[in-house]
């Protein structure tokens, strides 16, 4: 791999946050929601903000390779959830071209960082990783959940829901409620 393209997948790593707030208020700005599309969309984005708790509550960060709830579906279950989130949020929005922003933002942004944390992923768990990696997606989930030849203890299977509160989380459930409060006042006026 060339170091141009490190390189870039590591300024996409740092600046993923930031882009994705300007990326909010743009798709805020031009949103044109509706109930209906306020209706339609909450449900969807609600399960992405799901999705990325059960996955906060099974990783532990670079100490050991989460393989078990979400991640037994896919290698990147919180970026998954952000996917169905930001779905959910551009059909809440009403607008087609501001959710296919939404849309395009997250794979130009996201596929490259998560083929960035893949190679740290294999430098870090060497000896589990290409296993994992052989039979669990990088993003679309499995329809059923791989299982390690080698199962780990009960305990670190359970979700955890220190490591939920530890990554906090829960903001993405603030953010969620706040891009919809903003949409909501503007389908009234």
């Amino acid at each position: 791999m060339s170091v141009e393209v490190k390189t870039t997948r590591a300024k996409l790593q740092r600046l993923r946050v930031p882009l994705g707030f300007v990326t909010a208020i743009v798709f805020l700005l031009f949103a044109h929601p509706s109930r209906l599309s306020l209706l339609a969309g909450f449900p969807i984005a609600l399960c992405g903000v799901a999705i990325r708790a059960w996955a906060a509550g099974h990783l532990k960060k670079n100490a050991e390779l989460a393989v078990s709830g979400p991640y037994s579906y896919t290698r990147n279950p919180l970026y998954f959830g952000s996917y169905i989130l930001a779905s959910g949020c551009a059909v809440g929005g009403g607008n087609w071209w501001s959710g296919l922003l939404l849309i395009g933002f997250f794979f130009a942004v996201y596929l490259p960082v998560m083929q960035a944390e893949a190679e740290h992923m294999m430098t870090l768990f060497a000896q589990a990783y290409p296993a994992y990696a052989q039979h669990v997606p990088l993003f679309l989930p499995r329809l059923t959940p791989w299982q390690p030849a080698t199962q780990q203890s009960p305990h670190s299977l359970a979700f955890d829901h220190s490591l939920y509160l530890r990554y906090r989380e829960y903001r993405a459930l603030i953010g969620l409620v706040i891009v919809f409060a903003v949409l909501s006042l503007k389908a009234v006026f």
